[in-house]
């Protein structure tokens, strides 16, 4: 299965985490949201997959992108995930919603591959993407 996905994440506390080429960055408390695709049919880059890799134990897992280091991190606790199937590449048109009513974002991260200021958003209170409606 094709498509994107958003990866709610939670640090119950400030923490500084060394996320790949970016660097150590400083996260406050409080929720993030990731905006991924996986738009390959078969293999690693499916989906279902993706959404694995992510959830999966990160003692063996070889760091790659940027939100593996993030979910590698001992505080990090993945809270929800939004899947949306589509064969259409919706990352970037997801991620410019929701910096439009996020409190911050984080400059760089998981958008190294677009024109996107980043594709992980924080929110100091987050109760679900319901909430985006109003």
């Amino acid at each position: 299965m094709k498509g994107s996905y958003i990866v709610v994440i939670y640090l119950p506390e400030n923490a500084c985490i060394q996320i790949g080429a970016l660097g150590e960055i400083s996260f406050d408390k409080g929720h993030y949201l990731y905006i991924g695709s996986a738009m390959a049919k078969i293999g690693p880059n499916t989906l279902e997959n993706r959404i694995r890799r992510h959830v999966s134990e990160h003692n063996n897992k070889k760091l790659f992108w940027h939100i593996d280091y993030l979910l590698a991190s001992k505080i990090s606790l993945v809270t929800m995930i939004y899947l949306i199937p589509t064969i259409f590449r919706l990352e970037c048109i997801i991620s410019k919603e929701i910096s439009e009513v996020s409190d911050n974002h984080i400059k760089d991260f998981g958008s190294s591959d677009c024109f996107c200021p980043s594709h992980l958003y924080y929110f100091k209170d987050f109760q679900g993407i319901e909430d985006f409606s109003n």
